[in-house]
C-alpha cells in the first residue's frame, strides 16, 4: 500500500497576480482565498517550487501553466514518483510550447508538458 496514501499532506497554492505561494490542506469547499489580495488561490500542486517574486519572467511561465489546468506533480499524484513532470520554467519555453501547439494542433495543456515541444512524449 502507498504510504503517503495514509498521510494528508499539504498543497502548494500559488497567487501568480502577487506572486506568492503558501502551502494549505485542500478545503472542501474551494480554494483558499490569497492573505494579500483577497482573490481564490489556485491550486499548484505537491512538487511546485516557486520562483522568486522578482523574476517575473518565471511567474508569467507559471501562470501559464496553471492557467492551462496543469499541476506541477510528480508521476504519481499521490506523491509516490519521485521524478516531477516537466513543467516550462521561463517565458521563451512557454513560447516554444505554444507556437508548436498552434502549429500542429495539438492541445496547449500538452505542449506544455512536454520537455521537447516536438516530440511526443510517452508515459511510464
Amino acid at each position: 500500500m502507498c504510504f503517503y496514501a495514509m498521510v494528508h499532506y499539504k498543497l502548494h497554492y500559488a497567487c501568480v497576480l502577487c506572486r506568492v505561494s503558501f502551502k494549505r490542506f485542500p478545503l472542501d469547499g474551494g480554494a483558499p482565498p490569497c492573505p494579500n489580495c483577497g482573490r481564490a488561490l489556485v491550486c499548484a500542486g505537491h512538487d511546485f517550487a516557486p520562483p522568486p517574486r522578482r523574476d517575473t519572467d518565471a511567474w508569467s511561465a507559471v501562470a501559464a501553466v496553471l492557467g492551462a489546468g496543469l499541476r506541477y506533480e510528480g508521476l504519481e499524484p499521490c506523491g509516490c514518483g519521485k521524478r516531477p513532470r516537466f513543467r516550462p520554467r521561463t517565458g521563451a519555453e512557454v513560447r516554444a510550447r505554444l507556437a508548436v501547439a498552434a502549429r500542429t494542433g495539438v492541445p496547449v495543456a500538452e505542449a506544455l508538458a512536454r520537455r521537447d515541444p516536438a516530440v511526443p512524449e510517452e508515459d511510464d
